[in-house]
C-alpha cells in the first residue's frame, strides 16, 4: 500500500504539470464555470483510460520515436491544438465582458461538447502514454501481486477524475474569477499562444 501511495503522489504531480490538458481545463473553468470545467476534466480522465492501458501493457513503445503511428498521432494532435488555439485567439481579438450572462450562455452548451474537447485534447497526445509508462516503470518490477499493473492504471484514471474536477471548482474562487474577468482578453491570448506553441512543437516533430 505504501508503494501505491507513493505512485499516487508522483502521478498527482505529473497531472498538474503544464501541458495542453492543464491549459484547456484552466481556461474553460475560468471562462465558462465549474460545470464546463468538470466536463472537460471528465473527458481528460476518459482519455487517461486509454493512455493508462497503453502504458501498463508496454504498448507505449509503439508511440516512441518516429514510428508511423506516433507521427500520425502527433500530426492529429498538432491540428487539434492549433484549432483550440485559433478559437482562443479569436476570442481574445474580440473581447466581450465575462459576466453572469457569459456563464448562462456556457450553461446552454451541451456537456458532450466540453467532454469531447477534453477527451480529444488528451487522447491525441501520445506523450501522455509515454509519460505514464516512464513514470510507472520503477513500480512494475517483479514480485508484485497479480493485478498490480491494473491497480496502477486505476490510480492514474481515478486521480484524473478527482483532481481535474477538484481543480475546475477550485478555480471558481471569487478572487480568481474577478482577476480573469479583469484581464480575460490577455489571459485568453496567453493560453492561445501557449497552445499554438505546443501545436507547432508537435508539428515540428512530425516534419
Amino acid at each position: 500500500m505504501l508503494e501505491l501511495a507513493v505512485f499516487a503522489g508522483v502521478t498527482a504531480l505529473g497531472q498538474f504539470s503544464p501541458g495542453p490538458d492543464m491549459l484547456l481545463l484552466t481556461r474553460t473553468s475560468l471562462a465558462s464555470g465549474g460545470r464546463a470545467g468538470s466536463w472537460i476534466g471528465c473527458g481528460i480522465a476518459c482519455g487517461l483510460v486509454l493512455h493508462a492501458a497503453v502504458a501498463m501493457s508496454g504498448a507505449s513503445l509503439l508511440l516512441a520515436g518516429a514510428s508511423p503511428l506516433a507521427r500520425c498521432l502527433r500530426g492529429a494532435a498538432a491540428l487539434y491544438l492549433g484549432w483550440l488555439a485559433s478559437h482562443l485567439l479569436r476570442a481574445a481579438a474580440r473581447p466581450q465582458p465575462v459576466d453572469s450572462s457569459a456563464m448562462a450562455a456556457a450553461s446552454g452548451v451541451s456537456a458532450g461538447v466540453f467532454w469531447r474537447r477534453g477527451f480529444f485534447c488528451n487522447v491525441l497526445n501520445p506523450k501522455v502514454a509515454l509519460f505514464f509508462a516512464a513514470m510507472a516503470a520503477p513500480f512494475l518490477s517483479p514480485g508484485h501481486p497479480p493485478g498490480w499493473p491494473l491497480a496502477l492504471g486505476a490510480v492514474i484514471v481515478v486521480e484524473g477524475f478527482v483532481l481535474w474536477i477538484a481543480w475546475a471548482w477550485a478555480l471558481q474562487w471569487p478572487p480568481l474569477k474577478r482577476g480573469y474577468r479583469a484581464a480575460a482578453r490577455w489571459i485568453d491570448a496567453g493560453f492561445g499562444i501557449a497552445l499554438l506553441a505546443l501545436a507547432l512543437r508537435l508539428l515540428a516533430a512530425v516534419l
